[in-house]
């Protein structure tokens, strides 16, 4: 028999060996990364802006040792910051015990996190204008695992399918993937326009528009799609009542609801799913992103009839559920809920805003969102500009529209690191001004 049993530790030689070929990859400094990187990586995100080599909380450092501040969480994926010890310890004893065993199996891990998520999309009653009252657990909800909020959206899109309708009713403004599927029911042409023709019968309509969208559902919908914010578009809140009114229009269709909770879910906004501020309980739900603190996992969870839509054969996934992405959703879920981080998200995100709005500051338009998922609305299209002005400052944030910051940090972020960013805006608005003058 050959082999090296399961039991030996790995040797100190092979572990040094894999030691050496990082440090030396390190030692090379940005320039020679960033070469080695257009020369070798797929040119599909342009050229990364720096090197990052290690993280803390809600800090990273560069290959130079500069600390930056995370005001992006991996494009709002780093819940907890990084390197957080629960998932960290979470991960590697799980895959120290089993890593991978395919989906012919099942694993404590996969069954526990799938119950957990079953249990976050049925939320209780809430009171209010347009809400929907729904008795917590009333009706069946079932998860089909993935590694990403694309596959999560693929996995929704294939359930629409099963209905025996193919139209889709999705939004102007909409992201929801870069997949065909996914891509089909995203709007922006830039990303549409190179795949064309994608999976078809897809309709646009505007989105927080409640008479556009009883306009366009009727018996032949199979799905409509929305975001509860359209994260990619520059934080885009629709008004209130928009998701109640969209259950009501597709219940009355007999069509699916499918929510994208990608970026949303998972606490961002202070809930576990931004749609239940409305008690809207969706046939279809996404999440990704938050899920697993940087470790891939994506899930999308069916509830009521739906969740039967999907059989054997119908879909599937090798990596999808695996123990190792389940524990470290479990761990993710342990933590929000242990440190109050629902709280903290809704404490940090008014101050956030608070602050921004008090700076009364010429170029600063507004600022939206909700919870630690925030968009500073400018008054001119200075965005990338300043965006890069925090970059050289520490501080990481992006421009998902010209004239519109993102900021979603780390669901752990203090007041003190609030203050650090917003106290120091004023000088990235002045140097992007500057620049463009």
């Amino acid at each position: 028999m050959t082999g090296i049993p399961a039991s030996e530790p790995a040797s100190t030689s092979s572990i040094s060996a894999v030691s050496d070929q990082l440090a030396a990859a390190q030692g090379r400094g940005s320039a020679a990364i960033l070469d080695g990187y257009s020369r070798s990586v797929m040119n599909t995100f342009g050229p990364p802006k720096r090197v990052f080599v290690r993280g803390e909380g809600c800090n990273v450092w560069d290959v130079e040792g500069r600390k930056h501040l995370d005001l992006l969480s991996g494009l709002a994926v780093n819940a907890l910051g990084h390197a957080h010890p629960t998932v960290l310890s979470a991960i590697t004893g799980q895959i120290a015990t089993l890593g991978h065993v395919s989906n012919f199996f099942a694993t404590p891990s996969q069954v526990a996190l799938a119950e957990r998520l079953t249990g976050l999309v049925r939320p209780e009653p809430v009171e209010g204008p347009g809400a929907l009252r729904q008795a917590q657990g009333s009706v069946e909800a079932k998860v089909f695992f993935a590694n990403s909020g694309t596959e999560a959206n693929e996995a929704a899109f294939k359930i629409t399918r099963q209905t025996g309708r193919t139209r889709i009713i999705s939004t102007e403004g909409s992201f929801h993937g870069r997949s065909m599927g996914a891509l089909a029911v995203t709007h922006n042409p830039k990303y549409r326009e190179p795949f064309e023709p994608l999976p078809g019968d897809v309709e646009f309509i505007p989105y927080g528009d409640v008479d556009a969208l009883r306009a366009a559902v009727d018996d032949r919908t199979a799905a409509v799609v929305l975001e509860p914010i359209q994260g990619e578009n520059g934080i885009v809140v629709p008004p209130d009542g928009y998701l109640a009114e969209a259950r009501r229009i597709t219940s009355e269709a007999g069509a699916l609801l499918w929510i994208d909770e990608v970026q949303t879910g998972m606490g961002r906004t202070g809930r576990w799913l931004d749609s239940s501020r409305e008690g809207v309980v969706p046939d279809v739900v996404t999440l990704a992103k938050g899920l697993g603190n940087g470790f891939p996992i994506g899930a999308c969870i069916a509830l009521g009839p739906a969740a039967a839509l999907l059989g054997p054969g119908s879909h599937g996934s090798t990596f999808g559920g695996n123990p190792v992405a389940a524990i470290a959703g479990l761990a993710v879920i342990a933590v929000i809920e242990r440190d109050r981080l629902l709280d903290n998200a809704t404490a940090m995100g008014d101050r956030l805003a608070a602050n921004i709005t008090a700076l009364d500051h010429a170029l600063v338009d507004h600022v939206r969102g909700r919870g630690l998922l925030r968009g500073v609305v400018l008054t001119s299209d200075v965005a990338p500009a300043v965006a890069d002005a925090a970059l050289d400052a520490g501080f990481i944030i992006n421009a998902p529209r010209p004239n519109v910051l993102r900021i979603a940090p780390p669901l752990i972020i203090t007041a003190e690191q609030i203050d650090s960013f917003t106290e120091a805006l004023p000088m990235l608005l002045g140097r992007a001004q500057g620049a463009r003058a």
